[in-house]
């Protein structure tokens, strides 16, 4: 986020203090009065704002000024003087060093408050959403009786850590220095005892870690998928390399794990933070793993998108259809459909659904998953939504005169940066009876919502749900309905 981005979020929260400026290396003393977007305390001395990462609401805060603007700046947590009421300790010892749980230390119930708090400020101040009108249409947030051990998916760096032993973990927020953590608690139990094998593997055959800044050796990541309904497991190698030297050797200790499915190698010799690389060389089992959302059945591959969090997926979903109000006879759309989790949903209570996904294996995936559910009412089409969506209405119409294309319920799923505005157009000129969106940025979200709003579609139901507890990411589903004028 730049300078601009943190004064609009100042002016957002009302916290454009006019005191006397901070400098560098002050130690203050700050009550903590609300959350920034990426979860960090927000607080004023002297009407002096600052952002200190790991405070939490209502905590008096002693920090450590480290940099300064002029009416802003970011400081850095020294000591607690009076913890806040919805200060919990944190379950995992990493948590305050690691990039992945930026609020573990705030209770549940205040995660949920905040995460539907942030879904309500983006409609309200990027949608232009009236207030009354959010009173009237935000639902209750849909939160976890159990909000750890959630993750199906799990990508592991393997480096180095300042002992120089061989470690797994996770990177520190903003930073590539690996904080060992073979046991994350967001993450399946099974995990720890696989990296476990993998490690003890590499150290006795001396198989090196990658060094991204010299871009040498081989292991960077492991990545673990569990099927939650299956208890399935995969296990897939990132290298950089061809060839895992006495492979043999580690599929046969890591076969003997329970539940063990799939076990593949990926190979990334790119100088890239890309994690995964395109080429899958399996080793032993299955291609694949098999999970269920519902009664949905799918097939999961090395490179699939699939949702991380299977409990929260369902009730997503469900949201979703519910949303949709199908009757049985509907034509539907799936925009940016994935591997078609959320077609195949559809698929059970539409007429006919199309998905559409710019990633061909994707769409291997979706066709698959539609013929081993027996699903014949889906179809699937690859590309660019923003290309494929607007084409298809200008064929239609050309091979249907006098016609236009036409969909009774449009769902999109888009990635963070949400629609592009080829799509809404399209969208809108279809003219579906309901828009359903979900969204994994409430922001991008809001500036879309805005969009269609001001061509003929009105807010009706809005629900956040926790896909993501611990962290600072939500995930919402919205219902918009077309204003007959």
């Amino acid at each position: 986020m730049n300078g601009n981005d943190w004064r609009d979020l100042c002016a957002e929260y009302q916290y454009f203090g006019w005191g006397e400026i901070m400098k560098k290396n002050d130690i203050v003393t700050v009550t903590i009065e609300d959350f920034g977007v990426n979860g960090e305390g927000i607080g004023k001395t002297d009407g002096y704002t600052l952002f200190i990462k790991d405070a939490v609401i209502g905590d008096v805060v002693e920090a450590k000024v480290m940099k300064a603007k002029k009416n802003y700046g970011y400081g850095r947590l020294m000591k607690i003087i009076q913890p806040s009421k919805h200060r919990v300790t944190p379950r995992c010892f990493a948590a305050r060093r690691c990039g992945g749980c930026q609020i573990q230390a705030v209770s549940y119930e205040k995660q949920l408050e905040y995460k539907n708090q942030k879904v309500r400020n983006n409609l309200k101040r990027i949608g232009g959403i009236p207030e009354e009108l959010l009173e009237a249409v935000m639902e209750e947030p849909c939160g976890m009786e159990e909000p750890y051990r959630y993750r199906n998916k799990a990508q592991f760096p393997i480096g180095r850590d300042k002992s120089g032993k061989l470690a797994a973990g996770f990177y520190a927020g903003r930073t590539h220095q690996i904080i060992p953590c073979e046991d994350c608690i967001l993450g399946v139990e099974v995990n720890q005892k696989i990296l476990a094998v993998i490690l003890g593997f590499m150290e006795r055959h001396h198989i090196e870690s990658y060094d991204e800044v010299w871009h040498k050796g081989l292991v960077r990541h492991v990545l673990i998928r569990y099927g939650f309904a299956t208890d399935e497991i995969m296990v897939c190698l990132v290298i950089n390399g061809r060839k895992l030297p006495h492979a043999g050797e580690l599929t046969e200790k890591l076969a003997q794990i329970p539940g063990m499915a799939s076990i593949s190698l990926s190979v990334n010799t790119e100088k890239t933070n890309v994690i995964m690389g395109q080429e899958i060389i399996p080793l032993w089992g299955q291609r694949y793993i098999i999970d269920y959302i519902g009664k949905i059945r799918y097939q999961i591959s090395p490179l699939s998108f699939y949702q991380v969090n299977p409990v929260q997926t369902r009730k997503l979903y469900e949201t979703a259809l519910e949303y949709a109000g199908l009757c049985g006879e509907e034509t539907v759309w799936d925009v940016y459909c994935g591997i078609g989790t959320i077609s195949l949903f559809l698929a059970q209570k539409a007429g006919r659904v199309y998905g559409v996904e710019v990633v061909p294996q994707a769409i291997e995936d979706a066709e698959r998953n539609a013929e081993i559910n027996g699903i014949s009412n889906a179809q699937f089409f690859t590309g660019k939504a923003e290309e494929v969506l607007p084409e298809y209405y200008e064929n239609y119409a050309a091979s249907h005169p006098g016609q236009q294309a036409g969909a009774d319920v449009i769902v999109v799923d888009p990635p963070r940066k949400g629609c592009e505005e080829s799509v809404l157009e399209t969208m809108v000129q279809m003219r579906p009876g309901r828009i359903v969106y979900v969204s994994c940025d409430s922001a991008t979200l809001a500036r879309d919502v805005k969009y269609l709003r001001e061509r003929g579609y009105e807010l009706v139901r809005v629900r956040a749900v926790d896909m993501f507890p611990q962290t600072c990411h939500v995930e919402c589903v919205v219902l918009m309905s077309r204003v007959e004028k």
